[in-house]
């Protein structure tokens, strides 16, 4: 099985599964489903660099559920399982 370590800012998230009704209980064909905004932190990297020379903290950390944009991050595929790899920038808030 192969690891992904993310590099400096960078942020591993596995997306969460969608919706497979809507809220009037119609269910959805996997064409009509919309990617999910929402994922969960799998790994991080080791921190922007910042001009001092060092590293800023990262304000996610493995395990949050987090919100991101619709068009962040890249997709990856490793031993067939899905990501999206982005900046911790693209990342909009933490549900708690």
């Amino acid at each position: 099985m192969a690891t992904i370590r993310p590099l400096g800012d960078k942020v591993l998230i596995k997306r969460l599964e969608a919706e497979e009704k809507t809220a009037g209980g119609i269910v959805l064909p996997d064409t009509a489903k919309e990617k999910p905004k929402q994922g969960k932190v799998i790994a991080v990297g080791d921190g922007k660099q910042l001009e001092s020379g060092e590293k800023a903290p990262f304000q996610v950390k493995k395990g949050d559920t987090i919100l991101f944009g619709s068009f962040a991050g890249t997709e990856v595929t490793v031993d067939g399982e899905e990501y999206l790899l982005m900046s911790e920038d693209d990342i909009l808030a933490i549900i708690d």
